[in-house]
């Protein structure tokens, strides 16, 4: 396959200003921590330093806690559902409207091409404030019976990979609920954070009603701990998800927990295969794999396999690996040093266990955290790299014969948050997706979302679902119940 050479196409950094250091959102308004501490956010793609933001201690989590309660019980609790659809309908517009923007400090602090932060994870993030402003107003209807209420304060931790999304997947349906929020955005990327404190002072939303304070695990963890907060809501590591559910257990918080995954990406032998292969791509490495649900594991006919593979690696040749800024990248930077170390481990496993490694061709920039696309053939369910979660674009390869067989590969596995089926036959699809035991299953298509649509895990992926109705549950209290 001939590549096309394409000029860069940059998208320009100076739509956003980013200040030299940030405080901490509390109760309406930016303020310094007492703890005096401070971390630095970097540029994967560049390792320049971005800016300097505060790190929150024990006592700054108490004062964004109480600020959240206190806007719980004197503004947010008692307003009306169709008073808080307004400000849920305002913040979704402001984020379209400010998109730009948004899109390109996302890139800057995360690494991923700018495409992606354009066209999916901005939209979508308005998406979901436009979907459960609607709700605000209908709450007898969400499944918890009449008049249903907020369970009072949550208290949010999110992950690097989608850091404004992962954001309204955690605030928007809480507001809509009644409850008042205060999230702690992850520690390599918190800026799109601090701009939507800043969209949401023009918003005018009541002081305390959402505050955002950064740090590393240790805040998460004393947000977490916290008396005074009803409901978590995390989304990161299994390992870390594990920690919250033992600390919350027989306390009053309610916890929501989406964890990591393994996905199965099935292709049968009546797949439409250049469609296939699509997915395939769009599967795992769709933001350099750093993806929950990422389809890392490709499930093969084994009469079709090599066909697959041969134009799996022809299109992988055609991706262009490189400045996230560049509107023509398809492939950007690894999150952080840290990151790039543990897909380099794990790949270096597979190399060991007896795996047949391919990388894309193409030389990776000098400056930054890179990884090529990679696919691992000759792949068994006892091969590290097919048990566990590498999170970035590495692709295991293992075959099947019957779809028994695909089957119990895909459960093979402690995770069950995603999986995709490849096949011209509907009944097969159904068929597929009851044995799978996975959250989403994906029918000739893979991640894919809809602010309407639930999503969620199974065993160590995670309980609880976010999107939809189903993710305004978690926030809500059964009418006259405790």
């Amino acid at each position: 396959m001939t590549a096309f050479d394409y000029a860069p196409a940059p998208e320009s950094a100076s739509v956003v200003d980013i200040a030299s250091s940030y405080g901490l959102f509390i109760n309406g308004e930016f303020t310094d921590a007492t703890s005096g501490e401070s971390l630095k956010t970097i540029n994967p793609a560049t390792e320049e330093n971005l800016a300097e933001v505060a790190v929150a201690g024990t006592e700054d989590v108490e004062r964004a806690v109480r600020a959240a309660r206190t806007a719980y019980e004197r503004t947010w609790g008692p307003m009306p559902g169709p008073e808080r659809s307004k400000y849920l309908f305002r913040i979704a517009r402001l984020l379209a409207e400010r998109s730009r923007e948004f899109a390109v400090l996302e890139v800057l602090d995360n690494g991923k091409p700018i495409r992606e932060a354009r066209d999916m994870d901005i939209p979508m993030a308005s998406a979901y404030f436009f979907y459960y402003a609607g709700w605000a107003d209908k709450l007898d209807y969400a499944g918890r019976g009449a008049n249903p209420r907020p369970h009072g304060v949550a208290g949010q931790v999110i992950p690097w990979n989608f850091p404004l999304l992962m954001l309204a997947w955690k605030i928007a349906p809480a507001l809509a609920a009644g409850n008042t929020v205060v999230l702690k955005p992850a520690e390599t990327t918190p800026l799109t954070a601090l701009l939507f404190a800043d969209l949401l002072q023009q918003a005018d939303l009541p002081p305390g009603v959402v505050n955002i304070i950064t740090g590393a695990g240790r805040t998460g963890a004393d947000l977490i701990a916290h008396p005074d907060v009803d409901k978590v809501a995390f989304t990161g590591s299994t390992k870390v998800g594990k920690q919250i559910a033992r600390q919350v257990a027989g306390t009053h918080k309610q916890a929501t927990l989406e964890l990591g995954g393994k996905a199965a990406n099935i292709i049968f032998d009546d797949a439409p295969v250049d469609q296939a292969v699509e997915g395939i791509v769009n599967g795992i490495y769709f933001n350099a794999g750093q993806v929950c649900c990422a389809g890392s594991r490709l499930l093969v006919a084994e009469s079709v396999a090599d066909e697959v593979i041969d134009r799996l690696k022809a299109r992988l040749g055609t991706l262009r690996v490189g400045d996230p800024m560049d509107k023509n990248t398809d492939v950007g930077a690894v999150n952080s040093a840290a990151q790039l170390s543990r897909i380099t481990e794990l790949a270096n496993a597979g190399d060991a266990e007896g795996a047949v490694r391919w990388s894309a061709p193409g030389d990776l920039p000098e400056k930054g955290y890179w990884f090529p696309p990679t696919v691992f053939t000759e792949v068994s369910t006892a091969h590290r790299i097919a048990r566990e979660e590498i999170f970035g674009p590495v692709l295991s390869v293992l075959t099947f014969r019957t779809p028994d067989e695909a089957i119990a590969k895909a459960n093979n596995t402690p995770y069950g948050l995603s999986a995709g089926v490849w096949t011209e036959k509907g009944s097969r699809i159904l068929a597929m997706a009851d044995a799978i035991r996975s959250g989403v299953v994906w029918a000739n298509t893979f991640n894919k979302f809809d602010p309407a649509s639930p999503f969620g895990g199974y065993k160590e992926s995670g309980y609880g679902r976010e999107g939809g109705r189903h993710g305004l549950l978690p926030y809500l209290i059964e009418g006259g119940t405790q």
